[in-house]
């Protein structure tokens, strides 16, 4: 019996920890290993444009906002104003300001930064890709990078972020003109070469859309903007001066039925924004005590009406986008795309309406791929994850959402067992945990995890 199934394994003071990822998961794991006094640690991120900031922060327009208010996105959970206080320091607003993507970026490098220069040489980040992972046979493991670099450490955090969104259904882009698909919605040229008479879709009508209808908009573009995905909806806005929820303490009882009926009467009761807003204390204990067949169902089901409520416009955007509605500019579609072909240097798109039979058919001079994030390990093109599958070390959860995990977050290997050896954090970890795709939740999981493995359980007076 191998004993690191049961028995998770405690990093000591002169231990070595690589994270591989230094995005916002990453590089706050890493501060918070050198706030417990940890182990040693090297951040390995690829793109130094997205050190500490990640996709989310990095590629943001200044137009994008955050969809949380200041007073909720400390990065630090033993210190909820700690952003308010940087942000008040720079002259940027205040803890219920709804501040720029970029701004937040900024915050999260100096945070990094500061981390590194005061650690002692304890914490150095390196830039290069890593795309293998072994065991060493007596214990630790072996990272390979991408140019022949070997870095051995006592255990491996996987800190990957979200994985790119796959090619929608029913596209080939290969088949397009060059120039009309776009898989990457927050490209800096999204909008370059096109006129007031096209018409731009938008392959997703949730918050990635959103980003890709303001970006062309705070590009110039002055054609249409047609949004469509299968059900049609999109994010709904936060309320200025809404008062803030606490939360239910004991979660909801009875299945997936009883929780639908709860949610309904709540909203009757105090608005659909309290009855989803006062779940979130409880929300990974509902994931967890619900059986595969039901979250399968919540997928199925009402994944997308949670999504739209529960990731809510900051009121600045939420008005830009009625704005864009309103003159025409913009519209939501529920359909399936069908299929999309050359139609000169643009495309003709073909999809069916929700609920119909009859096609609509429209030409596209640009089709952007803002489906979102995906975590299926299985389609991934990533080396380093086509890697650990192949060798057994990491293996899909059962949803295909990420990679499956214990609750210490460990890596579930190929044949069941955790390796303390690897941890992953952040989105990837959804599967398990549900809720920690935001910055609430992912500072949550890496200061836990920062402490199992600085064998600093005792702060905040646990274990007392």
């Amino acid at each position: 019996m191998d004993d690191r199934a049961t028995m998770p394994r405690i990093a000591g003071p002169e231990d070595h920890v690589v994270v591989v990822g230094g995005g916002f998961s990453g590089a706050l794991f890493a501060v918070n290993l050198m706030r417990h006094e940890g182990p040693r640690v090297t951040l390995i991120e690829r793109r130094d444009r997205q050190l500490a900031r990640g996709v989310a922060y990095s590629a943001a327009h200044p137009d994008h906002l955050l969809n949380v208010r200041a007073g909720n996105m400390s990065a630090l959970p033993d210190d909820p104003d700690h952003f308010v206080r940087w942000l008040e320091a720079h002259g940027k607003g205040d803890r219920k300001t709804f501040v720029p993507r970029t701004t937040y970026g900024a915050y999260l490098r100096e945070l990094l930064d500061a981390a590194i220069a005061e650690s002692d040489g304890r914490l150095v980040h390196v830039e290069g890709e890593v795309c293998a992972i072994d065991p060493i046979e007596a214990d630790g493991v072996t990272l390979t990078m991408a140019d022949g670099r070997k870095i051995a450490a006592d255990t491996a955090v996987l800190a990957l972020g979200n994985l790119p969104p796959h090619t929608p259904p029913g596209l080939k882009p290969d088949l397009l003109p060059a120039g009309v698909y776009y898989a990457d919605p927050w490209a800096a040229n999204l909008s370059e070469g096109l006129g007031a008479d096209d018409t731009v879709v938008l392959v997703g009508t949730g918050l990635t859309a959103i980003d890709a209808a303001l970006l062309l908009d705070a590009q110039g573009f002055a054609g249409n903007i047609l949004a469509m995905s299968r059900r049609g909806l999109s994010p709904r806005r936060h309320v200025d001066g809404a008062p803030a929820h606490r939360g239910v303490s004991d979660k909801p009882q009875g299945g997936l039925t009883d929780l639908v009926r709860h949610v309904r009467a709540r909203a009757a009761e105090a608005g659909w924004r309290c009855a989803v807003d006062e779940l979130r204390p409880v929300t990974q204990m509902l994931w967890a005590a619900a059986s595969q067949e039901v979250r399968g169902r919540f997928l199925r089901h009402l994944r997308p009406y949670w999504d739209v409520h529960r990731h809510r416009l900051a009121p600045a955007v939420a008005d830009r986008v009625d704005a864009l509605v309103a003159t025409g500019r913009l519209s939501f579609a529920a359909g399936k795309i069908v299929s999309a072909e050359a139609d000169g240097t643009q495309a003709k798109l073909t999809w069916r309406p929700r609920g119909e039979t009859d096609l609509v058919v429209t030409r596209a001079a640009r089709i952007v791929n803002c489906t979102g994030p995906q975590g299926d390990l299985l389609r991934s093109e990533e080396s380093l994850v086509k890697h650990l599958l192949a060798a057994g070390a990491i293996r899909p959860d059962p949803l295909r959402l990420g990679v499956d995990v214990d609750a210490q977050s460990r890596a579930i290997r190929a044949d069941g067992t955790p390796d303390d050896r690897i941890h992953c954090i952040g989105p990837m970890t959804r599967g398990g945990l549900w809720e920690v795709v935001a910055v609430p939740d992912i500072r949550v999981q890496s200061w836990d995890l920062a402490r199992r493995l600085s064998n600093a359980q005792w702060v905040g007076g646990e274990g007392l």
